[in-house]
């Protein structure tokens, strides 16, 4: 995380645009937090980091700005084996240092590799039959088939759990789903798609894995969004589609089952908005040193110095949560209320990180032709996905006085 890369000079006019080289500080990891980590897994960091910035980092910023995903990289990420490492869930800190540098580098990639690993493998991994992960797993791990995971409605995303409207009724050795799930990530080209249904039968919240070429379903893509414009959110709707009994995740009984994903899922946009957090320092440390105004560089400037070292601050300091937040899931001790607290941490820091880099570049920073406004952008979807900061407060809340706010 200190690797230092030389790039042409940034120059004085409003109009410059960035080379596509990157510059990283040498005081990234203030902390030596990869310490943690033994002298291969940090090799393992650093290689994924030379993969993400040579094949995903030129060609990003395009999609971003046109909406589209960059399938061309689907095999270079594949090398790196993210996903058999997300789903198997033995090396959480591994994995999480591996999320900042995707995230770090964008974060649309980021939430395309969790969804699919974190939420759809990890998923059939861990409540799924053997049946399920002989015939689902292998193309998953090698990205082969992309997977989704179906929980948010259109009426209904913080509390779905208690008032979900699509339904599955069981018919002999198959089910028939109804309903229309919103906001699911890849789900314009996803082969397999989790899908939560509330039982009509027992009224308790069932997986089901979803062919997305089966009569009945389709995926609407939903446009003009202001933050991960590369992930192919969609709108899907269920009109008897007609499910094996097969496809059932027998491991899901009830949405407890559920919310053991969401709990992981919340660790890793912890994990996220670190990475965020860096590429803002990145970007703007960088800009700082490179953009001159009054005859000298602006980082030579109180105030800009000032903002940089904030960004380091929350950023160091929400990657240390991030790190004890690692060793508690390794010891099997996290609690929900210890995910949701890093969450909205990360994620609130992470939210006034972006917007102090996003300032050190003036004008510029509204352009998405540097990557600062990219950063800024992406960030709200972050502070609002895998529960909101409101609802992740209150999570910890119950926790600690012993009442919900929330019925």
């Amino acid at each position: 995380m200190s690797t230092v890369v030389e790039s042409p000079k940034i120059g004085d006019t409003e109009v410059d645009a960035p080379s596509p080289e990157f510059y990283t500080g040498p005081t990234t990891d203030f902390f030596s937090y990869q310490d943690f980590l033994t002298v291969d897994e940090q090799n393992l960091v650093a290689t994924a980091r030379a993969v993400f910035e040579r094949e995903i980092r030129p060609v990003v910023a395009e999609h971003w700005n046109n909406e589209t995903f960059p399938f061309e990289i689907i095999p270079a990420l594949s090398t790196l084996n993210l996903v058999d490492l997300c789903a198997r869930g033995d090396n959480f800190l591994l994995h999480g240092f591996m999320t900042v540098e995707l995230a770090r580098v964008d974060a649309s990639i980021s939430t395309f590799v969790g969804v699919h690993s974190g939420l759809f493998a990890a998923a059939i991994a861990q409540l799924g039959t053997d049946d399920q992960r002989d015939r689902f797993l292998a193309d998953a791990i090698s990205l082969r088939k992309i997977g989704a995971f179906a929980l948010t409605e259109p009426d209904h995303g913080s509390d779905v759990s208690r008032n979900m409207e699509t339904t599955a009724t069981r018919t002999g050795d198959s089910w028939t789903l109804n309903g229309v799930k919103r906001w699911i990530g890849s789900g314009t080209f996803a082969a397999n798609v989790l899908v939560w249904a509330r039982d009509t039968a027992d009224d308790q919240i069932k997986g089901f894995i979803v062919d997305a070429t089966l009569a009945g379903f389709t995926a609407e893509k939903i446009e003009n969004k202001i933050a991960l414009r590369i992930v192919q959110n969609a709108t899907i709707t269920l009109r008897n589609v007609v499910v094996a009994e097969r496809d059932r995740l027998p491991g899901a009984t009830s949405f407890r089952d559920t919310n053991r994903l969401l709990t992981n899922s919340r660790v890793w946009v912890g994990w996220q908005s670190v990475g965020l957090q860096f590429a803002a320092y990145d970007y703007a440390l960088r800009y700082a040193l490179e953009r001159r105004q009054f005859g000298q560089p602006i980082a030579s400037f109180q105030l800009v110095q000032e903002k940089l070292v904030r960004i380091l601050e929350n950023a160091t300091m929400s990657l240390g949560l991030m790190v004890r937040i690692a060793q508690l899931q390794q010891a099997g001790t996290l609690r929900p209320e210890h995910a949701a607290m890093a969450k909205a941490s990360a994620s609130a820091r992470m939210r006034e990180s972006v917007a102090l880099g996003r300032s050190v570049f003036g004008g510029n920073g509204i352009s998405t032709s540097w990557g600062i406004a990219r950063v800024f952008a992406d960030a709200e979807a972050l502070y609002t996905y895998e529960g909101s900061y409101e609802v992740n407060t209150l999570v910890v809340g119950r926790a600690i006085t012993g009442i919900s706010a929330f019925q």
